[in-house]
């Protein structure tokens, strides 16, 4: 499959295309659920030789500390590198720890996973892996600690041993605590918690990854300083590559760097935001070149605090503007990697037609504002921001269109001989349907709230209609200890209204008003006795009467303004088609959307002769 969205501070471009197949999603799946193998012997060769102590531990767990370490040999052959952090490996130390490793032999084990099939993958410690390859072949007895976790675990658990061994370089550090920060969708607290980070240590290496691939190569080979990748990351890549090789080949210093950046920081034309008043501004260099011989001239910002603090104020208005079309808008900055990708309803790396309508209304559906340099102020639409569910529903679209084709073929084959007709009306059958998805937009608290309304108004009105009713319901809510939901302040309003005074003072009184009370009157206190204990009885037990009375919501609601405004566009496009607001304006449903909300709203409801009650969305439904 394709998995397109916007990725940040990576040295592809934001907008990238990340190659995976099914059966890698195939193979990850059941890398989670794959036991240790069993000692080897002669009819089931495996790689596990022997195991010490052995232990379970239960796969996915989040804190990785609790993983269980089982001791154990495996040799080298079923045993392959894994995602590792680091990407150099400096030759003259690992020609000595070959050379180390030829005649001592290896003396810390590696920390592997299993991964099915009798093979092992490479958790931490890869230069001892090949070090021991190099010095004695693939049939060299390693020394290993198994432990039995899912791709995601073994990641935090690579990037922690390096870190502790203090050998890796910090664009590594940013690379592997990127993809974690993806992991759990942006939640810088979350990933430093996990990798025992400060929160600064976080921000500043996963900033690293706004660097080139050739400066992050320069850092992790030694041949630049911390200090100048950090500043080479407030640079558009294109312009990081051009500075380097001056920088390395004339030995530049951090400071003369920062210096030399500040020169070419801030550039008008790049802005994003309203550069009215920047025409006369001291700041504004091009007005700099009017009164002094020596200063730059091509039009940049010398006030970095007002530049930075305008783009910041654009970027929030343009995600104020998403907020009626998506649930979800973030501002994507460098180092926020594999947060998010484009849904698509067909071709490569989309999720199918019907699933696409589906997310929709997902909690987890929106948009990303760019915040790097390369595409600052770009709104990419559409965005899925859990990117591990839309794996999956890709891999079942493919898997649904590869039965489909198969079912087709194994039809078009048996039917080679038949008349046309047959043969059509063969492979018609062998069309495999879609599966069904479940289309609903998400439910916010303020949709629970909406919901809950709804039936408890509906509710009183049934059982204010209907005083046999109301009678049998005040012995199941006495019964079952339920009739301290009669609302005593709502019951005293009614009270009053029919015996037309105040209430007596105590018990005495109020009984001797209820006995001047007419029979009618008496009827309508008794069925609002349960008509009050409605407004406070729990949501659980409120559906259960629903049920139990088959309450029809279409005979007390139909669709206003009040419900559709709690609602995105994107989603209320969702709810217009499943009411059949779709068809009913055929060909101009898609063009209102391109109304802002508002006006959208008024031509969805004022559509004619068109049944505003008739279905009930399936948010305003309980299972």
């Amino acid at each position: 499959m394709q998995v397109i969205g916007l990725q940040a501070g990576a040295s592809a471009p934001s907008a990238v295309i990340v190659d995976a197949s099914l059966a890698t999603i195939n193979t990850e799946t059941a890398a989670h659920t794959t036991a240790a193998p069993e000692a080897s012997n002669a009819t089931t060769p495996h790689a596990l030789i022997q195991i010490v102590s052995p232990e379970s531990v239960a796969a996915g767990a989040r804190d990785v500390s609790t993983l269980v370490r089982t001791p154990g040999i495996v040799k080298l052959k079923f045993i392959e590198p894994g995602n590792n952090p680091r990407d150099y490996f400096d030759p003259k130390e690992m020609q000595e720890l070959t050379d180390s490793v030829r005649v001592n032999g290896i003396a810390q084990a590696i920390l592997i996973r299993p991964i099915g099939d009798g093979k092992y993958k490479i958790i931490a410690g890869e230069r001892r892996y090949r070090a021991a390859t190099a010095a004695h072949g693939d049939e060299y007895d390693m020394p290993v600690m198994i432990v039995d976790c899912t791709e995601e675990e073994a990641d935090v658990l690579a990037n922690i041993e390096n870190t502790i061994r203090a050998d890796m370089s910090p664009t590594e550090e940013g690379k592997s605590a990127a993809k974690i920060l993806g992991q759990v969708k942006g939640d810088r607290d979350e990933a430093a918690r996990l990798l025992s980070w400060s929160r600064s240590k976080l921000d500043s290496r996963v900033a690293l990854m706004n660097c080139s691939e050739q400066v992050q190569k320069a850092l992790n080979e030694r041949v630049i300083k911390l200090g100048h990748a950090e500043l080479f990351a407030s640079l558009a890549k294109e312009n990081q590559d051009k500075l380097l090789p001056a920088v390395i080949e004339r030995g530049v210093t951090v400071n003369d760097l920062k210096s030399l950046i500040e020169k070419a920081a801030s550039k008008l034309s790049a802005a994003i935001f309203d550069k009215t008043d920047c025409a006369g501004c001291q700041h504004n260099s091009s007005v700099q070149g009017t009164m002094f011989e020596a200063c730059i001239t091509d039009g940049s910002c010398t006030n970095s605090v007002c530049y930075k603090g305008k783009t910041e104020a654009a970027l929030e208005a343009m995600k104020e503007g998403l907020k009626e079309e998506y649930p979800v808008i973030r501002i994507v900055r460098a180092g926020d990697n594999f947060a998010q990708v484009r849904i698509r309803a067909e071709g490569p790396g989309s999720v199918g037609e019907a699933q696409a309508e589906a997310c929709r209304g997902c909690d987890n559906f929106g948009a990303a504002i760019s915040a790097i340099p390369e595409h600052l102020g770009k709104a990419f639409k559409d965005q899925c921001f859990d990117p591990v569910c839309n794996q999956k529903k890709v891999a079942e679209n493919i898997r649904a269109q590869t039965e489909a084709k198969a079912a087709l073929a194994k039809a078009t084959s048996g039917t080679a001989d038949s008349k046309d007709s047959s043969k059509g009306a063969a492979q018609d059958k062998a069309k495999a349907k879609p599966a069904e998805v479940q289309t609903t937009v998400s439910e916010g608290d303020k949709v629970k709230e909406y919901r809950l309304g709804i039936w408890r108004g509906a509710m009183k009105k049934e059982v204010a209609k209907d005083y046999q009713l109301s009678v049998q319901y005040l012995i199941a809510l006495a019964v079952t200890g339920n009739i301290r939901h009669v609302n005593q302040s709502g019951m005293t309003a009614v009270f009053e209204r029919l015996t037309g005074e105040k209430k007596g003072s105590d018990l005495i009184a109020v009984a001797n008003q209820v006995q001047q009370m007419g029979p009618d009157n008496l009827d309508t206190a008794t069925k609002m006795l349960a008509v009050t204990a409605m407004n406070d009885l729990p949501e659980t037990e409120l559906t259960r009467l629903a049920k139990h009375v088959k309450l029809d919501l279409t005979k007390h609601w139909k669709m206003d303004a009040e419900f559709l405004n709690l609602f995105t566009k994107s989603q209320i496009e969702l709810v217009a088609k499943q009411v059949g607001l779709d068809k009913a304006l055929g060909d101009g449903f898609k063009k209102l959307f391109t109304e802002k909300k508002e006006p959208l709203i008024a031509k969805l409801l004022g559509v004619k002769d068109f049944d505003y009650a008739a279905t009930i969305p399936p948010v305003l439904m309980y299972k």
